[in-house]
């Protein structure tokens, strides 16, 4: 039982910690420091990061401009926000086998599938490690960044999966009456939302684009040059509001007892309302960069949330190979 609680404190500081690290993603996409280091796994070369140009050679962007085209600027800040996503990166990783060291000692015999699945989270942050470095050698490349993104989402549902798992014998969900087309529903939900999120990384670049062409002093004139992709960015933002209200009202009129999904499916609704805000915020108030990477996080914490209701309302039916414990 101790070691179950041990497994289930560590997976919850695990996931929290792949959030942050999408918070920081964010951080460096909004500041436009995803070349703040221009090699990799070193930085400038060395494994700690210079602090002033004064510590970096003079012909420093002839060494690193060569890729970058010379248009590499040494601008400490920048270098120290991308340094920073990449430690962070390395401790999730520690997080991640520890998670699976955990699961191996604690489920090895009595649930294997939770060891598996945290085997497979850790090869999969190595993997995610190993595309960093490609987004980096490919100067940012949009397709790079995006399945950069699609893997960070893969581990946030291993993970959840596997500590949900790790709750079957232990929580007591809501008789719930309309569970199959509640289900359904949020199934299309949770697709809608990956593809919005995937969807909203492409409008992420083509801020970059038009800020790149029209300047800051035209911040709040962007949204009216940003095209297609953003009008399909909030056109299914709206649908996406009517999906998780709906996904509320179904909880509330097909339970008596308020419990677990009841609560789960509040702060569902909580998390959409301050994402649908900042959303609002970052049309209309010219993207202040502050918002862009919160934008982003509420929308990977809205889909992890949805992912858990998901699996506790069909928790006989996607855990049913749990073994009886020995």
């Amino acid at each position: 039982m101790r070691q179950g609680k041990i497994f289930r404190n560590l997976g919850f500081w695990t996931i929290g910690a792949v959030y942050i690290l999408i918070l920081i993603g964010g951080i460096v996409r909004a500041t436009g420091s995803g070349m703040g280091c221009p090699d990799w796994p070193k930085c400038f070369g060395t494994w700690i990061p210079p602090t002033d140009i004064s510590q970096l050679p003079s012909n420093y962007k002839e060494i690193y401009g060569a890729k970058l085209k010379g248009e590499i600027e040494f601008n400490a800040l920048k270098t120290w926000i991308e340094y920073i996503n990449r430690l962070v990166g390395v401790l999730i990783g520690l997080l991640v086998f520890a998670t699976f060291l955990s699961s191996f000692f604690t489920f090895w015999k009595k649930d294997k599938v939770i060891v598996t699945l945290t085997f497979i989270a850790t090869l999969l942050v190595g993997f995610e490690g190993w595309l960093g470095s490609k987004v980096v050698s490919s100067e940012l490349h949009p397709v790079m960044i995006t399945l950069h993104m699609l893997v960070s989402l893969i581990i946030v549902f291993v993970l959840l999966y596997a500590v949900a798992r790790s709750y079957n014998e232990i929580i007591e969900i809501e008789s719930i009456t309309d569970r199959t087309s509640l289900s359904f529903l949020l199934t299309a939900t949770m697709f809608l939302t990956v593809g919005q999120i995937l969807l909203g990384t492409q409008v992420r670049e083509m801020v970059d684009q038009v800020s790149y062409l029209m300047g800051e002093t035209l911040r709040t004139e962007w949204v009216a040059n940003l095209g297609g992709k953003f009008k399909m960015h909030a056109f299914f933002s709206i649908i996406i509001l009517a999906a998780n209200t709906l996904i509320y009202y179904k909880v509330d009129i097909s339970i008596t007892e308020k419990k677990v999904v009841f609560k789960l499916t509040k702060w569902l609704m909580i998390v959409i309302g301050i994402e649908m805000i900042s959303g609002l915020s970052l049309a209309y108030l010219g993207f202040p960069r502050f918002l862009q990477p919160i934008h982003l996080t509420l929308g990977v914490l809205a889909l992890g949330i949805q992912f858990i209701i998901y699996l506790l309302l069909n928790k006989e039916r996607v855990f049913r190979s749990m073994a009886s414990p020995s």
